[in-house]
């Protein structure tokens, strides 16, 4: 008995070594590796925040692995849970490699565990470097997929005021307005035409119904708040953001009172309209314009009835009476940052690299970018033909080829709360029925911008 012990236990020794043996020679020809990522290829270890795009990321994965031998570890937060799961696996043996940030808080957040990108192969493709999260020179989140939003227009509706004999302005075509006057000019003068136009009113209904406020509160809200940032030299990522004076509020006022005066409704009904009833009546021709983003073709497109053609869907930047805006563009942006996690070792920081510059770059993975994500990429890399077919993300594709033109980023990803947004929402709905003073809302924004940031902060 004594004897085949030790027989087995020689065979067990020499399994083991040849085993062994094995693994290394794996290694050396770029199979899986160790825990920590193999000597000369590494490997990614991915944590996804979106679970809807769960089975699309270990799609991607296995076609990764199988064109280049890198295993590519997908794990995915539960939803509302990722920055607590980030939290978690970040003090574990298995941190991801590759991550997402929000934003500029996002990376104040994480900033100990987010690398330089800045001669990552993917950044030197991205088409609006503006776009990238940097500090002090450096780059530490890529965005990988954008949005844009500003003002719809019907172009079909646009030009048929321009071929007004009658019109009160000087332009030919909506390219001409670049500023705010100039706008006004013109929304104005339809409002008079509207019947001439066959519409109700320039723009659609502005939604101000609880829960239904979000364009006003948070995305028009943007632009005072980037123009006073910008003024003010404030860096994003430090805590000069906890207070706010709201400098540009009367320019905010400027474009909320041209969508309240000029639209298919008495401004004092604003409070029973959502976002579903301005689409609406925008996809049945009962107005010209609706403020909104890409995302709206297919609220345009989907409504039974739609009298909107693909060819007559055009943005304009949202012009509220700030300096240089004949520049300004669309406001785009994403919530959507790679950072890659500078803690990781040099093989799995460079595997993460090569895996997000192949998503962007190869036939395979532009395919499921465009195809399967559904995105819209930011990066050089893809052509024409592989550009969405939405006609407003090739709208936002166009002004970001805009040489000339100067992109608003989303700001709103460093608004202090959901409370501060809803309160902004209310104080904009009582402005809008008359119950409520601008120099009341404007205070109560200051006022809500501040408490709401040190309540965060403890």
């Amino acid at each position: 008995m004594k004897k085949f012990r030790k027989i087995l236990s020689l065979g067990l020794a020499f399994a083991l070594a040849l085993s062994m043996t094995a693994l290394f020679a794996g290694c050396d020809g770029g199979e899986q590796g160790t825990q920590s990522g193999n000597a000369k290829t590494g490997r990614v270890r991915y944590l996804n925040f979106k679970p809807e795009s769960a089975d699309i990321y270990r799609e991607i994965a296995e076609a990764y692995k199988k064109e280049t031998g890198v295993e590519v570890i997908v794990e995915t937060a539960a939803n509302n849970a990722y920055e607590s799961t980030l939290a978690s696996k970040m003090v574990t043996d298995e941190a991801p490699t590759l991550f997402q940030i929000n934003g500029p808080k996002g990376y104040a957040a994480w900033k100990d565990y987010c690398a330089d990108l800045s001669n990552t192969e993917l950044y030197k493709h991205l088409t609006d470097k503006s776009l990238a999260i940097e500090v002090n020179g450096k780059v530490f989140g890529i965005p990988y997929v954008v949005e844009g939003y500003g003002i719809i227009y019907n172009e079909a509706i646009t030009d048929k005021y321009f071929a007004l004999k009658n019109k009160a302005v000087k332009f030919d075509s909506m390219d001409d307005v670049d500023s705010f006057a100039e706008l006004k000019a013109v929304v104005e003068d339809m409002q008079k035409n509207r019947e001439a136009l066959g519409i109700d009113g320039v723009f659609a209904s502005t939604s101000l119904k609880t829960g239904e406020d979000w364009r006003w509160q948070t995305h028009l809200a943007n632009l005072p708040l980037y123009y006073e940032f910008e003024k003010n030299k404030i860096d994003l990522t430090s805590d000069k953001t906890a207070e706010i004076a709201f400098d540009y509020a009367d320019n905010f006022k400027n474009i909320f009172d041209l969508y309240l005066d000029n639209s298919t409704i008495d401004r004092r009904s604003v409070g029973t309209k959502s976002v579903v009833d301005s689409m609406s009546e925008f996809a049945l021709e009962k107005c010209a314009m609706v403020q909104n983003g890409n995302w709206a073709w297919g609220q345009i497109s989907d409504v039974k009835g739609n009298k909107v053609k693909a060819d007559n869907v055009k943005f304009l930047p949202i012009y509220i009476g700030s300096e240089n805006e004949e520049k300004q563009g669309l406001c785009i942006g994403t919530e959507n940052f790679y950072a890659i996690n500078s803690q990781a070792s040099k093989e799995d920081r460079k595997a993460a690299e090569d895996f997000i510059y192949w998503l962007y770059s190869s036939e395979t993975g532009k395919r499921y970018v465009t195809q399967e994500l559904g995105f819209i990429s930011p990066f050089d890399t893809f052509n024409e033909d592989e550009a969405p077919n939405d006609p407003l993300a090739r709208q936002v594709l166009d002004w970001m080829d805009e040489d000339d033109t100067v992109t608003v980023p989303w700001n709103f990803t460093i608004f202090p709360s959901q409370t501060f947004k809803q309160n902004f929402g209310s104080s904009l709905l009582k402005y809008a029925q008359g119950t409520k003073t601008w120099e009341d809302v404007k205070a109560d924004v200051v006022k809500d911008w501040k408490k709401e940031s040190q309540a965060s902060d403890n």
